[in-house]
């Protein structure tokens, strides 16, 4: 096999083995998407952040590879996505085969007017490179190698780490700690915390292959295909002509034996054919996992990430998933770290992403059962379907190789405020901010996210200078048909398209109260001081009734 591209990172020795060392506000164990990308995150809300990894590399194989448009978003806002997007494979259409007839596509992003692509394919490696490149630039993370968390004592006002270097093992003493330390989470396992969920009994093989190949750059999913019969695969192509092929195996296969050169070569040119030309460059076996954690917050220690949930990787809900926790929990965790919100905003965390890891889990499980039936009944619906599917759109929305990552929505839960009036259509309190391309007031192309997240704001939708409100404390951002009319000092974006109108269904004078992670917290057609201050304590769990909400979220 070729070797992956592998980056060797420096060891220093920690200040704690001279007595030198500090409490640190937060650690971040595990180095890597999404550890990488909290500590970033932390970074630049000026929060000081440790981050410590086993390890000296980035990771081995392309591992995570479907990085979806709100992770993109959520890596722009970090000073990561343009680079991923540069090297990254774009796409947005997929195909699904049934033996060897095509059974439909589909189109992932059909409207224009998006900054960011549907997805786009590229190696973890690369990704973490670029977030470890992001780091080097920043004076509040400290990343340190070779730091091995072998022991772990939470408090009720803190966290104390037993950490082993390569010259000798120290204490470290943290306010908060976050544990991104992956799938067999040694601090999940050394807290003697267990997942709930189910090990489904079918294997799958993972092989990057190295080749020069005509395929289109498209997700292709194949149903009991004529070179892999009574089984499914999976092709996607990645940067630097590797291509990922997944094959399932089925459960009696042994892993360590299929993992060989000579099992794996065989499927593969019953596959691309017998002249095919390629290099193995990273195998692996896998086995089809959907399973959390009961809580994600446990005082001072805090999951994100495969340390907390595990889904299968059709969808590409794992590691984009992750992401999203990182973004959901660090814009909280930095309020209450700088004393602006209370302990249990943090419980806020719990609420909104175990409901991203159900909904995740929950489609994960359904492509799960979709793609691998269990005895002949099933086998013979599901062929039933995709017969059907080919002539039949509204069968194929029965059809199932992995619903693909989309945020999930947040309505209802404690942080935000419902509508008080009737809205049709726009983004809801509880959605993720629509973007849009925009003008600065000098007529500069811009995109509405790029002046969204990071803090809370006011997004307001006006003709004038009249309908230009303010909140002490909070950011206005005005859209406007036109820059005419307004004071140089106004935060304007012109909608020269309109889609942004259309996309929040704004009518003049609404406001939308934007959380730090670019979601809508609430929306209202007129400004109202005191209303639009109730939200933001509510957003920001300042009131009682949210208090009381979280805690009885928290029991069930």
């Amino acid at each position: 096999m070729t070797d992956a591209p592998r980056v060797t990172l420096p060891y220093r020795r920690p200040p704690e083995l001279d007595g030198t060392g500090t409490r640190r506000p937060v650690v971040v164990v595990g180095a890597g998407p999404v550890g990488l990308a909290a500590a970033i995150d932390l970074g630049q809300r000026g929060i000081p952040v440790l981050l410590l990894d086993d390890d000296d590399t980035v990771s081995v194989g392309s591992r995570a590879i479907c990085w979806s448009k709100r992770t993109l978003e959520i890596l722009d806002r970090l000073g990561v996505a343009a680079p991923m997007e540069a090297k990254g494979i774009t796409w947005k259409v997929g195909k699904v085969f049934h033996q060897d007839r095509l059974v439909y596509g589909f189109d992932l992003l059909p409207e224009e007017g998006h900054k960011h692509p549907a997805f786009i394919n590229l190696q973890q490696y690369y990704v973490e490179e670029y977030l470890i490149d992001r780091i080097a630039s920043m004076p509040s993370v400290e990343l340190r190698w070779r730091h091995k968390v072998v022991g772990i004592a939470p408090a009720a006002d803190g966290v104390t780490l037993t950490v082993e270097t390569p010259d000798g093992t120290c204490r470290i003493d943290a306010d908060w700690v976050l544990a991104c330390d992956g799938a067999r989470s040694p601090v999940r396992r050394m807290m003697g915390l267990s997942f709930e969920g189910q090990v489904f009994e079918d294997r799958f093989l993972i092989a990057d292959v190295r080749m020069k190949a005509g395929f289109p750059t498209e997700r292709w999913f194949w149903f009991d295909p004529p070179f892999h019969p009574g089984q499914s695969a999976l092709l996607h192509r990645q940067a630097d002509d590797v291509w990922r092929i997944d094959l399932q195996l089925g459960w009696s296969a042994d892993p360590e034996a299929e993992k060989q050169p000579e099992r794996v070569i065989p499927r593969l040119k019953a596959m691309l054919g017998e002249d095919a030309r390629f290099e193995l460059e990273w195998v692996s076996v896998y086995t089809f996992q959907c399973r959390r954690l009961a809580r994600f917050r446990h005082g001072r220690v805090i999951f994100v990430g495969d340390s907390a949930h595990q889904v299968s990787p059709f969808g590409a809900r794992g590691g984009n998933g992750g992401i999203q926790d990182a973004d959901n929990l660090v814009w909280k965790l930095a309020m209450v770290v700088r004393g602006e919100a209370p302990e249990r905003l943090l419980d806020s965390y719990d609420e909104e992403r175990i409901h991203g890891a159900d909904e995740n889990i929950r489609n994960s499980t359904r492509s799960t059962d979709f793609i691998t039936p269990k005895g002949p009944g099933a086998k013979a619906l599901r062929d039933a379907v995709l017969s059907l599917a080919g002539t039949d759109p509204e069968v194929r929305r029965f059809v199932n190789s992995g619903r693909l990552s989309l945020p999930c929505s947040l309505a209802g839960f404690a942080l935000q405020t419902a509508d008080a009036e009737p809205w049709v259509g726009g983004a809801p309190p509880g959605s993720v901010c629509p973007d849009a391309p925009v003008c600065t007031a000098d007529d500069r192309p811009a995109w509405l996210l790029d002046r969204l997240g990071g803090d809370f704001a006011l997004l307001v939708f006006a003709e004038g200078s009249a309908d230009v409100p303010r909140l002490p404390g909070v950011r206005t951002l005005v859209v406007a048909p036109d820059a005419a009319g307004f004071a140089a000092e106004v935060e304007l974006l012109v909608d020269t398209d309109g889609l942004a109108v259309r996309r929040y269904a704004a009518t003049p004078g609404c406001v939308h109260l934007i959380r730090p992670d670019q979601h809508v917290a609430a929306r209202w057609r007129r400004f109202d001081a005191a209303v639009v201050a109730a939200a933001l304590d509510r957003a920001c769990a300042r009131g009682e009734r949210v208090a009381d909400t979280l805690a009885q979220g928290a029991a069930a």
